[in-house]
């Protein structure tokens, strides 16, 4: 007859289960691959133009005036230059390695920056018209230590992050994120987010359903920003760029947050890919 367990052993053996089931170590990012949506892929070309060599990395300069100048960084080189040539902007690209860590520690020095930029304008001949930011991954690591210095964050006219706000757990593990969650690498996302909202600035963020365990997930941080905003989340379901599923949305003034399904390294890359489909709304008057 079916029933609980009524002999000790079994009775042991539940509990044994049980308890190996709430000391379970932290979830690492899924291995696991999503083969029903197709994942297709920028192709990678050299479109037309001019590229300087300055520090950190390649400004590329189309054969047009530029109308803007984006910093991306963690995105390789061509990509974000196919991106900038269909959108007629200059391009600085950085790539440093891996973690966060690795392209916030490159802005640590607060003057970094605005040299940087000076140095752009100087190679493009003229003061651009308008300033944007952009990290994929690891590289919104990067845009976060640009903002914190006051200077470099009045000349920034917009951003976007692609499936890149983390922040660690307070204890190393996950739970509610008024408890767990570390707030202090949030802050300059809430005060950039309010100025979008105020249109100040344009900000676009997005995030996929990737749950790497050991620090909060971008999905974890995009609801925090929601939360400390008192904005709604709206549950949609339409395709996105690059065969991307979008899930849900949050907009207010000049401020979007994207939310994406898929918890798979190519789900992840799909967004990368969709950088021109970004850059076209982060460009719009």
């Amino acid at each position: 007859m079916l029933g609980a367990p009524s002999f000790p052993g079994a009775v042991l053996a539940v509990a044994i289960l049980a308890a190996a089931a709430r000391a379970q170590t932290p979830q690492n990012p899924s291995p696991m691959v999503e083969h029903t949506r197709a994942h297709p892929r920028l192709k990678d070309e050299h479109p037309p133009g001019r590229r300087e060599k300055i520090d950190l990395g390649t400004l590329y300069l189309p054969v047009e005036r530029p109308r803007a100048v984006l910093f991306f960084f963690h995105g390789g080189t061509w990509l974000p230059e196919v991106a900038a040539a269909r959108h007629k902007i200059a391009v600085m690209s950085v790539q440093a390695g891996s973690g966060s860590a690795t392209y916030a520690r490159l802005f640590e020095d607060a003057q970094r920056w605005p040299r940087l930029l000076a140095e752009a304008e100087a190679k493009a001949g003229a003061r651009f018209p308008r300033v944007l930011l952009g990290g994929w991954s690891a590289g919104c690591g990067a845009v976060r230590q640009i903002l914190r210095a006051p200077e470099s964050y009045a000349r920034v006219d917009g951003l976007v992050c692609i499936d890149g706000i983390h922040t660690d757990y307070i204890d190393g593990k996950p739970g509610p994120l008024e408890s767990r969650i570390g707030t202090e690498n949030l802050a300059i996302w809430e005060q950039v987010a309010r100025d979008a909202m105020a249109g100040r600035k344009r900000v676009l963020i997005t995030h996929s359903e990737i749950f790497p365990g050991t620090f909060a997930s971008t999905t974890e941080t995009a609801d925090y920003l929601v939360a400390r905003l008192g904005l709604p989340r709206r549950a949609v379901l339409e395709w996105g760029p690059m065969g991307l599923q979008q899930v849900g949305e949050t907009r207010s003034g000049q401020l979007r947050i994207m939310g994406f399904a898929g918890n798979s390294a190519p789900d992840h890359v799909d967004q990368l890919h969709a950088l021109p489909s970004w850059l076209a709304w982060l460009l719009r008057k």
